[in-house]
């Protein structure tokens, strides 16, 4: 009898777990008490999902919703798979399929292995909706939501388009959650290593509105007057 693809990707996941990474990982994710971690390296995952890439959208349902890590971020990183193989209105349905399901994107790694490879590919299509998608996003109660509206613009910044960006850490910049500043921070650093001058520019406009450990993160790769300028202004 042929071995279903879904179950062969399932099975081999959890062949490869690694009982020292999943003590890592526990540490790292504060996984919600409903969460299996199995301990699978990210790495062997992204191999993992290129060997598995055309499973069917019901397969990747199917893990999304799993419970176990491991396999909702093998379901992402299919998706990944199919999006970058995809164009047009096949690329958009992929998105949708994305952005219907974000309640299992329910980590920082999964976030952040998702996000800029999933939505990225779309925003940089420049679609008529992506404003609104990124607002709407960023104007979630969902603190997944609001973390793949920052980090999705990853894509766009490495083709040095760089004001959704900066238009997200303004709208964000009073958010609760650190991660979500932790997340600006990081964007702004991206900006700041393809043009450091607008950076400062940035910072020195809007310093005093933006959280303290957004201007470590973003000043991180600056020269060490500037950034210690900035932190000392924070």
């Amino acid at each position: 009898m042929a071995i279903v693809p879904l179950d062969a990707l399932r099975s081999r996941i959890r062949e490869l777990a690694e009982p020292d990474v999943r003590v890592q990982q526990v540490r790292v994710l504060t996984p919600a008490a409903d969460d299996h971690l199995l301990g699978v390296r990210v790495p062997v995952l992204r191999k993992l999902a290129r060997v598995h890439r055309t499973l069917t959208l019901d397969d990747v349902d199917v893990l999304l919703h799993s419970r176990v890590h491991e396999e909702r971020f093998a379901g992402l990183l299919v998706l990944a798979e199919q999006v970058r193989a995809t164009r047009g209105a096949d690329r958009e349905a992929l998105v949708d399929f994305y952005l219907a399901r974000t309640e299992c994107v329910d980590n920082w790694d999964l976030v952040d292995g998702s996000a800029y490879v999933v939505l990225g590919p779309w925003l940089l299509d420049d679609p008529p909706r992506l404003l609104d998608v990124l607002d709407g996003l960023a104007a979630s109660t969902w603190l997944w939501d609001r973390r793949i509206a920052v980090v999705s613009t990853l894509a766009l910044i490495r083709e040095g388009r760089f004001q959704p960006t900066l238009r997200l850490v303004l709208t964000l910049r009073q958010d609760p959650e650190p991660l979500i500043h932790k997340a600006l921070g990081w964007m702004l650093r991206e900006i700041g290593r393809r043009d450091g001058p607008l950076l400062v520019r940035f910072l020195d406009q809007h310093l005093a509105e933006l959280p303290r450990i957004t201007v470590r993160h973003a000043t991180e790769r600056l020269a060490p007057g500037d950034r210690a300028r900035f932190v000392k202004g924070r």
